[in-house]
């Protein structure tokens, strides 16, 4: 009987830390994007793009284009400034594990194994910028898949932060029907790369002390 309560109380404490570690990172997250309109923008030009993709009128195609031109360069210019607000917090807070479950204290026993989600914004936004300047010089049809790849990268980058690489890879099977790695391999190269550097930063800094 001991043992039992002694591994209930065990549970509970681990849940309940977890709990509270997430709710931290999502608080932090939510006061900074909560003075811009990134998340609504993100939903507008998702559903644009899949409009404008299955458009047959070439008059219409090009009015969705041309309506989704402004929320494109709005959502650039939120996401430099979400940077610019996040690199002047504390870095330690923007941690969180590269483990794929959610673990209590992860951060602070097993710092290798972690992403700095501020790193990761910074990828981010200059994939989205240069799939709205259009460096690939892709066909609109190309350019919206890939933007639409670069947006739903970003929210899985914000859900891993808050919750776990688990649950973010979840969400985005159920909501977007996309696996993880499908996203990597629709993103620029670039972005790729990058992205993967950041991922890896935690770790290359650990080994290197």
């Amino acid at each position: 009987m001991n043992t039992l309560i002694l591994f209930a109380v065990l549970a509970f404490t681990f849940q309940s830390r977890r709990a509270w570690e997430q709710r931290q990172r999502i608080t932090l997250l939510g006061r900074h994007l909560r003075k811009f309109q990134i998340e609504t923008l993100m939903e507008t030009l998702t559903q644009g793009y899949l409009r404008a993709m299955g458009e047959t009128d070439l008059e219409r195609r090009r009015g969705v284009w041309q309506f989704l031109e402004q929320h494109e360069q709005a959502l650039g210019r939120q996401l430099g400034q979400l940077v610019q607000d996040v690199n002047h917090s504390d870095g330690a807070n923007w941690r969180a594990s590269t483990l794929p479950l959610s673990l209590p204290l992860a951060v602070h026993f097993l710092p290798g194994a972690s992403f700095d989600l501020r790193a990761l914004l910074r990828v981010h936004a200059q994939g989205i910028a240069d799939g709205i300047a259009n460096a690939g010089s892709l066909s609109d049809r190309d350019r919206a898949f890939r933007l639409s790849a670069e947006l739903l990268l970003l929210q899985h980058s914000c859900h891993w932060f808050c919750r776990s690489k688990t649950v973010a890879s979840q969400r985005m099977l159920v909501r977007h029907k996309t696996h993880y790695a499908q996203l990597l391999a629709a993103v620029a190269p670039s972005t790729r790369t990058a992205y993967r550097r950041a991922l890896a930063a935690g770790q290359s800094t650990q080994s290197a002390k």
